[in-house]
């Protein structure tokens, strides 16, 4: 009996991205795989970790959620440097209305998510006609501005900060939460961005002469694209507000900013779900080196620094076209 190599997906015949004619089980659980593994593996990680890594967990979710924020930016042609912006409106947000108001956690986070998007848009809403480097400079200046703007007029607690903040019903409920958020988001706007919407916000990003010459009002839909990309990083700094029961000038930290755009360039640009492996990949290991003290950073940016260099395309790139190279034995047909 001869045999022969073949790859696994080629008796899959594509008719588009979505749309498979599949003759076997092999075949679906083939392309389903890469799509419920990391599903079953989120849910079921909060019920084998500790504690402690469960905190760690929400934070890992939390900067993918800026990751794939600062993602959907860079598909539209717009490089932030401040996400910090989206996550610190959106903490102050939920934090007004929970200390001031008397909001329950479970309706300031969406209203925080709505109305931290709105905000972020309307400061970043002058400058959308601003390219590359400056537009950039601006969203990385009005959180050091906003900063600077509270230590004076010691609004909202000034240097002290808002406290007290109602938690969340429990700690079970929190991780879940954010991890059931952070799957919504990670696998709705990538199928948004793979719509006919998305490939007019990505056109933009490549020639976006070419879109105003097809009667396409670009602007329009750079500040939807603002406006989603800010309302997700806004939940995520409403969602720390009450995991903290705190809110001050912290959050708008550039760790908030440098932080998520690592973990989408080592993810891999371009896919959301690089974002998400960039996150997941950076902070445990932000943890992990904690205990060395000051060479904590000098390992981290070696490990940034082989990651870039070694695999410049990004991680999930890198594993995504492995998987679609994998083979196997088949009988040669006589």
């Amino acid at each position: 009996m001869k045999t022969r190599k073949e790859r696994i997906d080629r008796g899959i015949k594509a008719r588009s991205q979505d749309i498979f004619a599949l003759c076997s089980w092999r075949e679906m659980l083939y392309l389903a795989g890469p799509r419920v593994l990391p599903v079953v593996v989120c849910l079921a990680l909060p019920l084998v970790l500790s504690v402690y890594w469960q905190k760690v967990l929400m934070s890992v979710a939390v900067f993918a959620l800026l990751a794939i924020s600062w993602d959907i930016l860079s598909q539209s042609g717009m490089i932030s440097l401040g996400q910090a912006l989206f996550f610190g409106t959106g903490a102050y947000c939920s934090g007004i209305m929970n200390h001031y108001w008397g909001f329950s956690p479970l309706i300031t986070l969406p209203l925080a998510a709505v109305f931290g998007g709105l905000i972020s848009t309307v400061l970043l809403l002058p400058v959308l006609r601003l390219r590359g480097v400056y537009f950039s400079m601006v969203t990385l200046i009005i959180p050091l501005m906003l900063v600077r703007v509270i230590e004076a007029t010691k609004i909202f607690g000034g240097t002290e900060g808002l406290s007290g903040m109602d938690p969340l019903p429990s700690a079970g409920f929190e991780v879940y939460l954010i991890i059931i958020v952070f799957l919504a988001v990670l696998f709705g706007f990538r199928r948004l961005m793979d719509s006919d919407y998305g490939l007019v916000l990505k056109g933009i990003s490549d020639n976006d002469r070419s879109v105003i010459n097809a009667g396409i009002n670009i602007y329009w839909f750079k500040a939807q694209a603002l406006f989603i990309a800010a309302s997700i990083g806004a939940f995520a700094g409403a969602f720390m507000t009450h995991v903290y029961m705190f809110v001050g000038m912290p959050v708008f930290a550039l760790d908030y900013s440098i932080l998520p755009i690592a973990a989408a360039v080592v993810g891999g640009p371009g896919t959301l779900a690089g974002a998400a492996v960039g996150a997941f990949i950076l902070v445990p290991l932000s943890e992990l080196l904690r205990g060395i003290g000051g060479l904590r950073i000098v390992f981290y940016g070696v490990f940034l620094v082989v990651c870039i260099v070694a695999l410049p395309e990004g991680i999930f790139h890198y594993m995504e076209r492995k998987y679609h190279q994998f083979e196997r034995w088949v009988e040669v047909e006589k």
